[in-house]
């Protein structure tokens, strides 16, 4: 197999890198600003990719990691929100014909989960849950060593698993969803109605406020700030009691800035979810781990995407 490029699409940066068979460090990288409120964008990326393509050999196919919603068996863009050129956008397809090779997308946590699985933490594993917890919260499943994807290509969106109907609003506008719970700007919610509320605390009520600044004052010993991450804690146990029912995964990986809380987020998550499993047997086992690729987790995975979707097609 010749040259994959790969392509990871964030709401600040757009990431490309060409991977030649059997390397795992890219032979080209760039980096460059999406600016997603911008026009251009995909001019953005057909540049990038440009800039990473190889000149003395072939280039085999392009994978991209986008934000969703999408469709992967189309290639087509449903909506990204902080992307308003990508609505219902041909991306996969305007790929292929621009360069003359096969284009394949999938989401971002999708990708993630399939990097990790492919060359990270879940390596090895046959079954596999990611989750990645940061400004929202993303899932990908490898089941029996394939991707997830669903009829129509949106499985897997497991921060929008309802574990409270009566819950906050999260950030689609439902009410109740995991990413309501124990996403960053869900834990500063709670810390800010409560301080509203006359909760004491060394934390101010600052509309910038952070979910790293909560957990600083948390490990400072504020009773708050440590409620704030219990409480987002027992949620995630709860959703992830609902996946090991529905996926019985041999490993559960995490990803994202919140993850890297450690116990603050974690005990409480442990006690959840022990409590919660209908039956022992689902926690024989598992493994829990840290995401290992961090921001290659992505790319990783959507050259992993083209890699094997170009072996189905031929």
């Amino acid at each position: 197999m010749g040259t994959i490029i790969a392509v990871d699409i964030g709401g600040t940066h757009l990431r490309t890198a060409a991977y030649e068979s059997e390397q795992f460090e890219p032979s080209a990288y760039r980096r460059v600003k999406t600016l997603a409120d911008e026009p251009g964008v995909f001019e953005r990326m057909v540049k990038a990719i440009e800039e990473v393509r190889p000149h003395d050999g072939p280039l085999d196919g392009i994978g991209v990691a986008s934000p969703g919603p999408l469709d992967p068996h189309t290639g087509h863009m449903l909506a990204t929100p902080n992307i308003k050129q990508f609505d219902n956008f041909p991306l996969a397809p305007k790929l292929t014909e621009h360069f003359g090779v096969p284009a394949f997308l999938d989401n971002d946590a999708n990708m993630a989960c399939l990097g990790e699985w492919k060359y990270g933490a879940a390596k090895g594993h046959h079954d596999v849950l990611y989750l990645t917890i940061s400004t929202g919260i993303g899932g990908g499943v490898i089941a029996n060593d394939r991707l997830l994807q669903g009829y129509h290509g949106l499985a897997a969106e497991l921060g929008h698993t309802i574990v409270d109907p009566d819950g906050p609003p999260c950030s689609c506008g439902f009410r109740g969803h995991l990413e309501s719970f124990s996403s960053g700007p869900a834990i500063v919610k709670y810390v800010l109605k409560e301080l509203e509320n006359g909760a004491k605390s060394i934390l101010k009520p600052d509309p910038n406020l952070n979910a790293k600044q909560v957990a600083d004052a948390a490990l400072r010993g504020d009773a708050l700030a440590i409620a704030a991450y219990r409480r987002a804690g027992e949620y995630l146990g709860i959703g992830v009691a609902s996946f090991l029912h529905a996926f019985d995964p041999s490993i559960v990986v995490f990803g994202g800035g919140v993850s890297q809380v450690g116990p603050l987020l974690f005990d409480s998550f442990h006690a959840s979810l022990r409590k919660r499993v209908f039956h022992p047997r689902y926690l024989d086992n598992l493994k829990i781990e840290m995401a290992a690729l961090g921001d290659d987790a992505g790319l990783l995975g959507a050259r992993t995407l083209a890699e094997q979707s170009l072996q189905a097609i031929r």
